[in-house]
């Protein structure tokens, strides 16, 4: 007869499986963990490992939110980590897109932000300006805030079409 409870070994893979996920939540932010709506004493446990300094203790209240885990649905705290992840890559991607852009329109000039105009639909007179002012930049100094200038305005522009 074969005994239908899993295993010693399932279930402490289970548990460890749980607590990972309880580590994740001790890097969230207050607003991201806040958008979980985790139980009261999950969420208190969470902060406070985020204060703890010593390793042992660590262990510890890391150990503690894994057997809080058990009480509460992981499922929806995974899928709230996979979105917050996605968002996060996907921010990634357009910081390093705007880099490219800056760096091909400092170098290229007026051919590449018409080119950036097209592909994005967005004729911006504030980025033709910083252009006309990198021309213009009397010192290296000047000439690397309008650099970030154009970066940041790229940047918004990205993000505002994203």
């Amino acid at each position: 007869m074969t005994d239908s409870k899993p295993s010693k070994s399932a279930r402490k893979r289970a548990h460890l499986a749980l607590q990972e996920l309880g580590e994740e939540l001790i890097a969230l932010n207050d607003s991201e963990r806040a958008a979980l709506s985790l139980d009261d004493k999950l969420d208190k446990a969470v902060r406070d490992a985020g204060k703890i300094n010593s390793r042992g203790a660590l262990r510890r209240q890391k150990q503690l939110i894994g057997k809080l885990m058990r009480d509460v649905d992981p499922e929806p705290i995974r899928a709230k980590l996979a979105e917050l992840r996605a968002d996060d890559a996907r921010m990634k991607r357009v910081f390093a897109n705007a880099e490219r852009w800056r760096d091909r329109i400092v170098r290229d000039g007026m051919d590449a932000l018409r080119e950036f105009e097209a592909d994005t639909g967005a004729a911006d007179a504030e980025l033709r300006n910083l252009l006309g002012d990198l021309d213009v930049a009397f010192s290296e100094k000047a000439e690397k805030a309008v650099h970030r200038q154009i970066f940041r305005r790229i940047h918004q522009i990205l993000v505002r079409i994203l």
